[in-house]
């Protein structure tokens, strides 16, 4: 199905929910990204408050699986001693979601398309002796 052209002028940033965006890494266990807000000119809000989200990576059969994570914290030194914490309450969440999918997918059940049943009496490729 192709995307309808004219869905992708309904695209509108709120004004009202504008952050800019800061990282930090120590390059060896993860990254933090910091979400400044600000007002329409930029300018840092003081109304509304800086969030925090940890990123991770779990590596898994399939290649490394990007995990993110709020981190609860008032400012950035906060955000790195909860980081852990944070990385280990969303990768358990993110096995939980793997599990369940797996779980899924196992389950489910194949309906052949109509008329893909061989007819009565035989006619499919496995013959069971």
């Amino acid at each position: 199905m192709a995307t309808d052209p004219s869905r992708l002028t309904e695209a509108k940033m709120d004004l009202a929910s504008l952050y800019r965006e800061e990282i930090y890494t120590d390059r060896k266990v993860g990254t933090l990204r910091v979400l400044i807000p600000v007002t329409a000119d930029g300018s840092k809000d003081a109304a509304r408050e800086t969030l925090y989200q940890g990123e991770a990576q779990l590596m898994t059969s399939m290649g490394p699986l990007p995990i993110s994570f709020d981190v609860e914290a008032t400012n950035l030194g906060e955000a790195v001693e909860k980081y852990g914490d944070g990385a280990k309450v969303g990768i358990e969440r993110a096995m939980r979601e793997l599990q369940e999918m797996r779980r899924q997918s196992q389950s489910s059940i194949v309906i052949p398309e109509s008329g893909a049943m061989p007819p009565a009496g035989g006619g499919g490729k496995i013959h069971l002796r």
